[in-house]
């Protein structure tokens, strides 16, 4: 029984900052600052999967699917995983996670703090591989698992729905005219989609980005543009107006050029959500450095596409979203060379 413990309380209400992106437009960018979610647990924070841990455990409780005693398991790229883990465990679950074998070192230690063991898988094998090994281990003892399943679980998107596009809409005045976001599960964009679709009557364009490449390294994110992969049920392509394809490159780079920017530059908290402004400005940056994720680079870099491709006018009001901080990566070539 784990004994692991964080405060809930802190997920949801995260901060919407204003940020440049030297794009060509004038159009107003703004990011959701995701690790605010559980702002204060080791390893970097929470993240955007805070969320739907919290909606996936929430409504496994209310339904009677989770009881007590069962261990909780998902197989994951790294965050979805730690959040679960530090969720499930603060509940009193025991936790497994199966997840690639080169998952970002800040992942890997934040789940093991939370207590869960962790079954690695060869990342050569594709990711494919872990969600197949999960489903083995489930299978020789049936009883004595439940699995969330981000893949399928509609607590995924509906999380998104019910907090992530209220909040949006109501930091910006309702003025949002794009939202941006990445495509792993599928759920911020499909849920967040959908809730921002309802709130504005449709006035706001939904905009996913995927990979562009099958070998990539965007952390959280599928690539889904051509062959037989996996696809997950909580992505629902109806929901959204547009699509972009984004390389790893360019995600490092608008990541980088983010840190570069803001070097010796304060950032604008737009809405600070739940939170006062010293804990905002005590958690954005990393020993004095603006860094986010691999996927929050590829927001980005989706963001300066649409730029690019003419799709934003000067009185534009964008937002994507910064889905994790980059001292999760401190490891992998985003940001070795400084954190």
């Amino acid at each position: 029984m784990s004994e692991y413990a964080v405060d809930e309380s802190t997920i949801f209400e995260t901060p919407l900052v204003k940020l440049d992106l030297d794009i060509e437009s004038d159009a107003d960018v703004y990011a959701k600052a995701e690790w605010f979610n559980l702002y204060d647990a080791p390893h970097g924070g929470g993240s955007i999967k805070s969320r739907i841990a919290k909606g996936m455990i929430d409504g496994a409780e209310e339904r009677g699917d989770l009881d007590p005693g069962v261990t909780v398991i998902e197989p994951t790229s790294g965050n979805t995983g730690s959040e679960i883990a530090r969720l499930a465990g603060s509940r009193g679950y025991d936790v497994e996670i199966v997840m690639p074998d080169n998952a970002a070192g800040g992942k890997v230690d934040a789940v093991r703090d939370a207590g869960a063991e962790i079954h690695f898988v060869d990342a050569n094998l594709g990711y494919d591989a872990v969600i197949e090994r999960c489903e083995e281990i489930i299978a020789e003892d049936p009883e004595a698992y439940f699995r969330p399943n981000q893949y399928e679980n509609p607590d995924n998107p509906g999380t998104h729905e019910r907090t992530t596009a209220r909040e949006i809409y109501g930091a910006t005045d309702g003025e949002v005219t794009h939202f941006v976001a990445g495509v792993g599960t599928g759920g911020t964009i499909t849920g967040t989609g959908r809730g921002l679709t309802d709130l504005s009557d449709g006035a706001v364009e939904i905009v996913g980005f995927e990979p562009d490449e099958q070998l990539h390294a965007i952390d959280g994110l599928k690539y889904l543009k051509s062959g037989d992969h996996y696809h997950p049920d909580t992505y629902d392509e109806s929901a959204l107006d547009r699509t972009e394809y984004v390389t790893t490159s360019d995600a490092y780079d608008r990541a980088r050029a983010l840190r570069e920017r803001y070097l010796n530059r304060e950032i604008e908290i737009a809405d600070p959500g739940q939170h006062d402004e010293a804990t905002i400005r005590e958690h954005l940056r990393v020993d004095d450095q603006f860094v986010v994720g691999t996927s929050a680079g590829g927001g980005a870099a989706a963001v300066a596409g649409l730029d690019e491709a003419g799709a934003l006018a000067d009185d534009d009001v964008v937002v994507f979203m910064l889905c994790d901080r980059g001292d999760k990566y401190a490891d992998i070539p985003l940001w070795e060379e400084y954190l």
